[in-house]
């Protein structure tokens, strides 16, 4: 873990994070390279030059953290505390607020992080069939019961919870949209590939649906266009972090878990958390 982070709620996601999983978050960051006006022509050549080498030290994944947190408070309330931006659950409580997510925040990171997916979701359910959704329920192991709004994400909300990887599904799919909505590409998966193989929705109208409702979430202040998109990802580097996949079948495990639980294969303490 990088000790040069020194947010506890970033430090860990942060620090053992993928190249690639660190690399969505530079682009998000510094608009693709384009620069934003907040972030220093220094700070951006960095931070790309950093993901173009694939060289993430300790010093790269702090910078990342602090410019993070410099996006997340106005200019004023930044000088007040000595440039330094917000914490990371501020900033995370601020984006839940701003995309009216249902949220307590004195929960932890991952809940907020959680709450803030679902809030994504429920505005995609919108734009999708009745298919596309009862296809979406299916993916949580649940049944499709056309009602209100409210009530079918609910149950959509109760499916999630109860399966065994839901909320790392959630994540990878919202996160797979929003950055083919702003960046013009998906998540490279590397290890994990074989986890999203398992996930059946994940490239079909439900992320369609997720990327046709993403303006809805990028009409405010320009700082939010850089810290919506990057609390959807840093919600999926957690979740990524707590799950392995099988070596027989590639299903998701999460991490601790002595067998799978979709083929039943012996899990060796040997194989590493993806």
């Amino acid at each position: 873990m990088s000790t040069l982070i020194s947010d506890p709620d970033l430090a860990h996601v942060l620090g053992t994070a993928d190249v690639d999983d660190l690399g969505v978050l530079i682009d998000h960051i510094t608009d693709k390279g384009d620069g934003r006006i907040s972030l220093s022509s220094e700070t951006s050549k960095k931070l790309m030059s950093a993901k173009a080498s694939g060289s993430m030290d300790e010093t790269i994944r702090a910078l990342i953290a602090e410019e993070l947190q410099r996006f997340g408070g106005n200019t004023l309330f930044n000088i007040a505390r000595g440039g330094t931006g917000v914490p990371y659950k501020e900033l995370l409580c601020d984006v839940a607020s701003h995309v009216k997510a249902t949220f307590n925040p004195k929960d932890d990171c991952a809940q907020i992080e959680i709450a803030i997916l679902e809030a994504v979701l429920a505005q995609s359910m919108v734009k999708m069939s009745e298919q596309d959704k009862a296809d979406l329920f299916a993916e949580f192991g649940a049944t499709y019961k056309p009602g209100a709004g409210p009530a079918v994400m609910a149950a959509l909300q109760a499916a999630i919870k109860a399966s065994g990887f839901g909320a790392f599904k959630l994540a990878a799919v919202v996160a797979n949209a929003v950055a083919k909505a702003i960046l013009g590409r998906g998540l490279a998966f590397g290890a994990t590939a074989g986890l999203m193989r398992s996930i059946s929705v994940f490239a079909g109208p439900i992320g369609w649906a997720i990327t046709a409702i993403w303006t809805v979430f990028d009409l405010g202040s320009p700082a939010y266009r850089v810290t919506v998109p990057c609390v959807i990802q840093i919600a999926y580097m957690r979740q990524k972090a707590a799950y392995r996949s099988c070596p027989a079948c590639k299903a998701p495990v999460e991490v601790g878990k002595k067998f799978c639980g979709e083929c039943g294969t012996p899990l060796s303490l040997r194989l590493p958390a993806n």
